[in-house]
């Protein structure tokens, strides 16, 4: 059945506020819980953290009170909807145990994204990015196993593998180079708009977490570990906020912003298993398309354009969790030793890359390379979780050093 946002009627805005009792919801139960729950739970989180930073940004450039005023409104109801997300997240589950969680949301999302991308070079970049998070997600299981003795397959229910990608040491470059080009907004598909909004707001989440998390390790190699791939999470938001359109108005992307919203509360909907969770889905759809509403109005009165010059005339197919282990293992075997250069992808080392490395590394071993190490030493072997054959590539041709 096709599904029109713009058509639909929601929740009147005046209707929406929530008390105290209604807000503090019952978190999942990490234990029984099906894996992809909490991955969408942490998709949403960051789709409604980026609602609310994006509010704010608009509003600081916004020099008319009343229009200041309606952003406070709206945004004060997303802001209810991202703590109600949040607080579904388990309080007994670890630091770490959220951060394998993060984790396999970077990497079967993203691996989903680019899958479903139509444009080959928007394709190329969530292709290039997922190999990083599929990296990052090994190391920190084998944190894991050394610091909470713990498996990560209890985490990610063995939907994920947990193996190596591109080195995470290589992610380190120039920053000029996480720069990509954006897309047309003339000419890009709708659904391309949706998937760097989604990513873009999966990434900064994690950014925004590993900056928070990380200095409260005692650990050296916890601590040392969660700076480099923060670092690297800073990469991946460059590279990710890059691909949209810069010349959008404020309104336009205001739009986009609450039109992916009801898309993905939507997708969520139609896929939850988790029965009360999945109400929760639906109440935010419900929220979001008078949010969705108020924001075609704004587009309409200061761009003077129909929104639906710009959006898609119904909602395309449901973001889905899923396993993506064949697609990743096709990947690691053909794109493994790419690097980025200006805009562009090289299999080869340049000069800019190998200065950072240089200046990076500091004549040291990354910590997520010591973390394998002091994990081999502490367990006996380092912690992979490999469910179809042997790792796709025997010897990485990543020889960068």
């Amino acid at each position: 059945m096709t599904f029109n946002p713009l058509r639909e009627r929601g929740i009147p805005l005046d209707r929406q506020l929530r008390n105290w009792r209604e807000l503090d919801v019952n978190p999942i139960d990490p234990d029984h819980s099906d894996p992809y729950t909490r991955c969408r739970i942490i998709t949403m989180n960051g789709i409604e953290t980026e609602a609310i930073f994006f509010s704010h940004h608009l509003s600081r450039h916004c020099p008319d009170i009343e229009l200041k005023q309606q952003l406070a409104r709206v945004r004060y109801i997303e802001a209810q909807q991202q703590r109600v997300i949040n607080w579904l997240l388990p309080g007994v589950a670890s630091v770490l145990e959220t951060t394998i969680a993060y984790e396999q949301v970077a990497v079967d999302l993203t691996a989903w994204v680019a899958r479903m991308e139509p444009d080959p070079y928007l394709k190329q970049a969530y292709q290039f990015g997922v190999l990083e998070d599929f990296d990052h997600l090994y190391r920190y299981a084998n944190l894991f196993e050394m610091i909470e003795h713990r498996k990560a397959e209890k985490i990610v229910d063995q939907l994920t593998e947990v193996m190596p990608g591109r080195p995470t040491y290589l992610h380190h470059r120039d920053p000029v180079d996480n720069v990509r080009e954006p897309y047309d907004k003339t000419s890009a598909a709708p659904i391309s708009k949706m998937h760097a909004l989604t990513i873009m707001a999966a990434e900064q989440q994690t950014m925004n977490f590993y900056m928070n998390v990380g200095p409260t390790y005692m650990e050296p190699i916890a601590r040392q570990l969660y700076q480099e791939i923060g670092l690297i999470e800073e990469e991946h938001v460059t590279h990710y906020e890059s691909l949209v359109d810069p010349g959008e108005s404020w309104w336009e992307m205001l739009l986009n912003h609450e039109y992916n919203e009801c898309y993905m509360y939507h997708s969520f909907m139609e896929t939850e298993s988790d029965p009360r969770v999945k109400q929760i889905w639906e109440l935010h759809l419900n929220m979001e398309l008078e949010h969705l509403r108020l924001a075609a109005e704004l587009f309409k009165r200061h761009d003077g354009r129909d929104p639906e010059q710009v959006l898609a005339p119904e909602l395309p197919a449901p973001v889905t969790f899923e396993p993506n282990k064949a697609y990743l293992r096709e990947l690691i075997g053909t794109q493994i030793d790419y690097t980025t250069l200006g805009t562009g992808y090289v299999q080869e080392a340049h000069e800019r890359f190998e200065k950072m490395q240089e200046a990076i590394m500091g004549g040291e071993r990354a910590p997520s390379e010591r973390v394998i190490e002091e994990n081999k030493h502490k367990s006996g072997e380092e912690y992979r979780l490999e469910t179809e054959g042997p790792h796709p590539v025997a010897s990485l041709r990543v020889g960068r050093k």
